[in-house]
């Protein structure tokens, strides 16, 4: 699946509810999301990770669409030719350096 379908496939789902709930209702449940995320990064199995992780990002692509946000193209302009530190195909920045 690429970052349009999942789009897509969000938009079909929840498109109706995303819009009422708008950015700012929405941003705050991907970042319960994350929250959920880190826990199961501290404690859970592989399965709940996975679920977390796909919870998370299924919220970032509502975010994305109730903003007219195509996040593949945004993906593919900002990462799709390096590093937007370094310009490098494999990132030369230093550790302490956020690219």
């Amino acid at each position: 699946m690429t970052l349009r379908e999942l789009q897509d496939l969000i938009e079909v789902m929840y498109s109706s509810k995303d819009e009422q709930r708008g950015i700012d209702g929405t941003f705050m449940w991907l970042m319960e999301e994350v929250g959920e995320l880190a826990g199961a990064l501290r404690e859970g199995t592989q399965e709940e990770i996975a679920r977390e992780f796909a919870d998370v990002l299924a919220w970032l692509a509502t975010i994305a669409n109730v903003g007219n946000i195509d996040l593949q193209k945004a993906v593919r302009e900002k990462y799709g030719n390096g590093c937007p530190g370094c310009g490098e195909m494999v990132c030369a920045c230093g550790i302490e350096e956020k690219p």
